[in-house]
């Protein structure tokens, strides 16, 4: 959820195009037409000017196509070709082309309500490693981007970017927790939008220590200790590392949408496994503390 943006806004720079010098010169090539397959003109702060070796060619067309998926989500090869003014023909040979190399696949088009006739619509969306491809390459930068942000104005102004951060995400996933009848629910529909994502998120009960008289009075009765959600992935581990102002933001958000205190006991950014959020019962006081080595998702 500690999201830093599409890869050109944790760059922190916006990608600009320079304008054409004018008419070439004799024995000077005119520029290539994207809508011909042509490279086009890589924009700042893109991977490829971060040595990135994923995806061959991102000053390509071909490279664009990835790292445009990569910022809209499912995309049909119409909206891409749209966006980027390709012909049906370049669009469909450059998403083969990323189809082969691993870095995106195809799934269907989600239908709500009564579908029309034909066949479903296809959407591409990126692998795990066309969006490692890039993650990577961005935690250098993002990272030397908060560095000077926290010399030039402080500790501060690191957490408020953060929270700035989250604040998208979390206005996001609002709709979608609120729906849910009980804090149980909501715990289940955070880690849903969560794993929607890509942080391969689960909920569940955190593990119950002690025990305690059960109604009847009659025996001991393990006592409810809240529920939790773990996140197996964090795609601004490294980043996070440095600057845990990140980590707090998300708790923050936790807490809000789900409505009650939320305490995080592990992240990845610190070398655990994975981040574990314990989430309080508000019905019940939490008698005894969870333990990271507690999580069992």
């Amino acid at each position: 959820m500690k999201s830093l943006g599409t890869p050109r806004a944790a760059a922190g720079a916006g990608g600009t195009t320079a304008r054409k010098p004018g008419v070439p010169g004799p024995g000077v090539p005119k520029p290539g037409v994207p809508g011909d397959g042509a490279p086009a003109v890589a924009q700042r702060g893109a991977p490829a000017e971060l040595g990135i070796s994923g995806i061959a060619g991102e000053r390509s067309t071909r490279g664009q196509v990835a790292r445009l998926i990569l910022e809209l989500g499912p995309s049909t090869a119409a909206t891409l070709g749209g966006r980027l003014g390709l012909t049906p023909a370049a669009i469909r040979r450059h998403l083969d082309n990323l189809i082969a190399d691993g870095m995106i696949e195809t799934r269907t088009a989600r239908t709500y309500g009564n579908r029309g006739r034909g066949r479903p619509a296809k959407v591409f969306v990126i692998t795990d490693a066309g969006r490692s491809a890039f993650e990577h390459a961005y935690d250098d930068l993002a990272t030397s981007a908060l560095r000077f942000l926290e010399r030039t104005y402080g500790q501060q102004a690191v957490a408020e970017f953060a929270r700035q951060q989250v604040a998208e995400t979390e206005r996001r996933y609002l709709p979608v927790v609120a729906q849910a009848s009980d804090l149980t629910a909501r715990v289940h529909a955070l880690a849903g939008a969560l794993s929607g994502d890509g942080y391969a998120a689960a909920a569940g009960p955190a593990p119950t220590i002690g025990t305690g008289n059960n109604a009847t009075g009659t025996g001991a009765a393990p006592i409810d200790n809240g529920a939790q959600i773990c996140q197996h992935h964090c795609p601004v581990a490294h980043v996070a590392a440095e600057f845990p102002q990140l980590c707090e933001a998300e708790t923050e958000a936790f807490g809000r949408l789900l409505g009650t205190p939320v305490r995080r006991l592990a992240t990845i950014a610190h070398g655990d496994g994975i981040c574990t959020t314990h989430v309080t019962c508000t019905d019940r006081v939490t008698k005894h503390e969870t333990s990271p080595e507690g999580s069992h998702l």
